[in-house]
């Protein structure tokens, strides 16, 4: 979930670690068999995810509509002609967002909110 593109055990013969670096340049996923019924029984059975990793920040609806759009890449002019409200309603929006979120811009905004399945 960190991002790795395989995973071999230190166990892992010099050829079968040799052709291991192959397959995953060459785009695969190495994975020794341990690891891979692991990673098998984490798909199976996934971790529980704990209520009090995600806050909801106090975010509106409306507060939440607007960051989706952010997330999707939509300019403030955008967001406003979409949601049928004025340009400096959305920037008042997104100052309130910033505030609540204890972030100063759009980016660190839709990655909070993101990671705390809010959108």
């Amino acid at each position: 979930m960190a991002g790795a593109n395989g995973y071999l055990l230190k166990e892992e013969s010099s050829e079968n670690l040799r052709q291991s670096i192959i397959e995953t340049l060459s785009g695969g996923a190495a994975m020794s068999a341990g690891v891979a019924l692991r990673v098998l029984n984490l798909l199976r059975n996934p971790l529980p995810v704990k209520n009090a990793e995600t806050k909801d920040y106090g975010l509106t609806k409306r507060e939440i509509e607007l960051l989706t759009h952010l997330k999707n890449g939509l300019s403030y002019e955008q967001i406003a002609t979409n949601l049928f409200i004025n340009y400096e309603t959305v920037r008042k929006h997104i100052e309130n967002i910033y505030r609540k979120l204890q972030v100063n811009n759009k980016l660190n905004a839709v990655d909070l909110v993101t990671k705390n399945r809010l959108i």
